[in-house]
């Protein structure tokens, strides 16, 4: 019978613990309304669960997810002060819907793939629920 030595024992245990911290982070998008007159929206923190990306739709007092107007990589884990380069015009006054994307199911990685209501890089669903945060521009 082999013995683990306590370094060892130790490892594991530290390991096994960070995994099951990264399985419990609930994924989030926190930010506030802001000036995008410099052509970027910022999120002051995401937690995801894996690698994906930061998604900026547009949307209005109907809450639904619109046309996609920015995007940012994610990390898996917490992510501060995220910020998306603008693809066109927003207005002072315009919703914005920053939301939690995936990285799954596209055809490569580390490349941006969804349109709207595609499968590829979609959006991260908990119980059912977007991940994502509606901001205005000021």
């Amino acid at each position: 019978m082999k013995t683990l030595s306590i370094a060892a024992l130790a490892l594991a245990a530290s390991t096994g613990i960070a995994l099951a911290a990264a399985h419990a982070m609930n994924p989030a998008v926190m930010a506030a309304d802001q000036d995008v007159s410099n052509g970027i929206v910022s999120a002051d923190m995401i937690t995801a669960t894996e690698n994906g990306w930061l998604v900026v739709h547009r949307t209005d007092a109907e809450m639904k997810p619109g046309p996609v107007v920015g995007y940012a990589p994610l990390r898996a884990g917490e992510n501060t002060d995220v910020a998306a380069i603008l693809q066109e015009e927003v207005a002072p006054g315009d919703m914005l819907m920053l939301m939690v994307h995936s990285e799954a199911g596209g055809m490569s990685t580390g490349v941006f793939e969804y349109t709207l209501g595609a499968t590829e890089d979609g959006p991260i669903r908990v119980d059912d629920q977007l991940v994502m945060q509606v901001i205005t521009a000021q």
